[in-house]
């Protein structure tokens, strides 16, 4: 049984799964539009989300931790200057998974992870 089991394993080690994990999220943050599995797209989503906040709070400390995470630091700039000021009526809920069907070589169903508007 997997009671209080949280995340996935992806069949990865952890440091690979971590740079898998920013990878996509500076993707996503960057092209604001991603397409992958199902579930990549859901470990990646509240990453990108706790990203987005990061840049809503400001600040050089927030900053400093988005760099942690984020590899490209265009990227990083982007979410405090023009993510953040698109999002700072709202409360959260920054992402949006549409399903897409499945993959063609192996069946992994496949989705579109994107920003909403």
């Amino acid at each position: 049984m997997r009671h209080k089991v949280a995340g996935r394993k992806l069949g990865r080690s952890m440091s690979h799964r971590r740079a898998l994990y920013r990878n996509l999220v500076t993707d996503l943050l960057k092209y604001e539009k991603i397409v992958t599995t199902e579930a990549k797209a859901k470990e990646v989503r509240g990453l990108a989300e706790k990203m987005i906040t990061l840049g809503k709070k400001g600040g050089l400390s927030a900053y400093r931790q988005a760099l942690s995470f984020i590899i490209d630091k265009a990227v990083a700039e982007k979410i405090f200057s023009e993510l953040a000021s698109r999002y700072v009526e709202r409360p959260g809920g920054y992402t949006r998974i549409v399903k897409l069907g499945p993959r063609l070589g192996d069946g992994a169903p496949m989705v579109q992870l994107s920003l909403v508007e």
